[in-house]
């Protein structure tokens, strides 16, 4: 098959959820002898280096587009008083579109794959331009995030503006539902949802495929107990959660009976996250250079999501590295796991304290988490077999 994805971040390298996805993907269709391209829109104001992927991306045609994704003061209150949904808008881009109808006139595609809402704005002139089958993979159910984000604050004017976009991005999500011809989603809660919205297209479960060969745990190398989180902190759910859990818990690791280091990784990490160091008790690292060699250096994941939606990639790849995570039911969302068995779930202080307290004081419990979560992994997330499955929805849809 011929397959164009249309992908709204740069998926090279592979510094966090959406890229990792969206890579694995192309990688696993140029595997089975499919041929891919990839246009991507290239944050003008963020301009990745994609030097890292070179032998992908000569496998590959490959074009990225440099769009201003910035957000001016002149936009946020046109986007607080105006009725566009600019969440969406902002990645749309003229230039970029020509780029793509050219592409489209030019070679003929059997699928056409859109990663993610804010690929929408290009729906139309793709449709306009190509018989290919339209393919729309949701990463999450976007108007729920902001839903979500707006149910946990407690300060009014944040709250209202947090439901302001929610239902904004809502209307423009249903609308857009049914203007594809299917829809692949990372979990059966977002199928559900869509189907609840009266979604009427085919809607398929394809859930998050890593490549197991680059996760390799060594416990040798790993220090017990130890205490991580790594993400990136300008996600506003990943902030969030991270905000609560050190107001609650910073008193207890450092001063009551949780004794263990906590280390804190990820880019642009807010400066005001400097605040919460104490010396050799909690690290504010910043951003690691080597993602899983950080990951295998510490035991214990604690990834404590209060909002969001999807699956968590960094979950699943945390349960490859034989981590014991502790995370709540938002958190391992989409993913079949057994409480107690290859993960804990915890959703809220006394269960996180708990579930914490019982990790850094029972090594061998811990590590069975671990063990048990990768298994569940190299069953159900391995890229191989993740890609056979949309393969064949992709020839279900051609055919249907």
């Amino acid at each position: 098959m011929k397959i164009l994805i249309l992908s709204n971040r740069v998926p090279f390298p592979q510094n966090g959820g959406y890229p990792i996805v969206v890579r694995n993907t192309i990688l696993g269709l140029v595997n089975e002898g499919h041929e891919v391209s990839v246009f991507t829109v290239n944050n003008r104001r963020q301009l990745t280096d994609i030097q890292t992927d070179d032998a992908l991306i000569k496998r590959i045609n490959y074009q990225s587009y440099d769009v201003d994704l910035g957000l001016s003061f002149k936009d946020f209150i046109l986007n607080l008083f105006g009725r566009r949904t600019y969440n969406v808008d902002r990645f749309y881009n003229a230039g970029f579109e020509r780029l793509l109808v050219e592409e489209l006139k030019r070679e003929k595609y059997d699928i056409v794959q859109f990663e993610g809402l804010f690929m929408s704005a290009y729906l139309p002139a793709v449709r306009k331009n190509t018989t290919a089958k339209l393919i729309y993979r949701a990463h999450n159910i976007e108007y729920l995030i902001w839903k979500r984000l707006s149910e946990q604050k407690s300060d009014p004017i944040k709250k209202s503006y947090l439901s302001l976009l929610a239902k904004r991005i809502k209307k423009y999500e249903l609308s857009y539902l049914d203007k594809f011809d299917a829809i692949a989603t990372l979990t059966n809660q977002d199928k559900q949802t869509m189907l609840d919205h009266g979604t009427k297209i085919p809607v398929k479960v394809i859930p998050v495929g890593i490549d197991l060969t680059r996760y390799r745990p060594d416990y040798e190398k790993t220090e017990y107990p130890s205490l991580f989180f790594l993400g990136a902190l300008d996600w506003m759910p990943n902030r969030e959660g991270m905000e609560w859990f050190l107001e609650n818990f910073s008193s207890d690791l450092t001063d009551g009976d949780l004794k263990v280091r906590f280390y804190v990784a990820g880019h642009n990490i807010p400066e005001s996250f400097d605040d919460y160091e104490v010396l050799g008790k909690i690290f504010i690292s910043g951003e690691v250079d080597d993602a899983l060699e950080f990951v295998n250096s510490k035991a214990i994941m604690i990834v404590p999501l209060l909002s969001g939606g999807g699956m968590r990639v960094k979950i699943v790849e945390g349960m490859a590295m034989q981590k014991c995570i502790i995370t709540t039911s938002f958190g391992a969302e989409g993913i079949n796991y057994h409480n107690g068995h290859d993960i804990l779930i915890a959703d809220d202080r006394e269960q996180f304290h708990d579930a914490i307290k019982r990790a850094i004081s029972d090594e061998n419990f811990c590590k069975q988490i671990g063990i048990n979560a990768r298994l569940l992994v190299e069953q159900e997330h391995d890229t191989n077999k993740v890609i056979s499955q949309l393969i064949a929805f992709y020839n279900e849809i051609q055919q249907g």
